[in-house]
């Protein structure tokens, strides 16, 4: 009989990541944050799509747009459409190497950003410039290390830990 896989730890990594989004920084920081819930939701829509799915995706958008107290349904639409993108191509994805997966998380990135700009364009919101572009640059660059700290947990969790169980 299989062990059932844990799914806690996953739980937790959404809720750290949109703790941490959500956290304040100093202005000259802000500019430079990159969206760690998207690269969370890549990583998890890319290395567990029967777990993690657009479903999941549109509550924590519809979490994200209560917290940050903008437009509802905003960053439920830009993060089911790059989880949605991530399913589809994921086994593609899975193959590549780091630097072409983090070139793919890029693109994933700027399609978050663009759906955020073009949603506050229609809702007649004031452009935030190219804030958002630098943010999806930061998170591509940072993709490495969160890839890195995201296998270890997965793994943790897939193949047993007794601090898991």
């Amino acid at each position: 009989m299989a062990r059932p896989i844990r799914v806690w730890p996953v739980v937790g990594a959404f809720i750290l990541a949109v703790a941490l989004e959500i956290a304040p920084l100093p202005d000259a920081l802000q500019l430079f944050r990159p969206p760690l819930t998207v690269m969370v939701m890549i990583y998890w829509a890319m290395m567990w799509p029967e777990r993690v799915g657009v479903t999941t995706a549109f509550f924590i958008g519809i979490a994200l747009d209560l917290l940050h107290g903008q437009l509802l349904g905003q960053n439920a639409l830009a993060l089911t459409a790059v989880t949605y993108l991530t399913l589809r191509f994921h086994l593609q994805i899975r193959i590549f190497p780091l630097w072409q997966l983090t070139m793919t998380v890029l693109a994933l990135l700027l399609v978050d950003a663009f759906l955020q700009w073009l949603t506050d364009g229609i809702a007649g919101i004031p452009s935030t410039g190219w804030a958002r572009g630098v943010q999806a640059l930061t998170g591509a660059l940072l993709w490495p290390v969160v890839m890195g700290i995201m296998d270890r947990l997965r793994q943790q969790v897939e193949y047993g830990n007794p601090n898991f169980n």
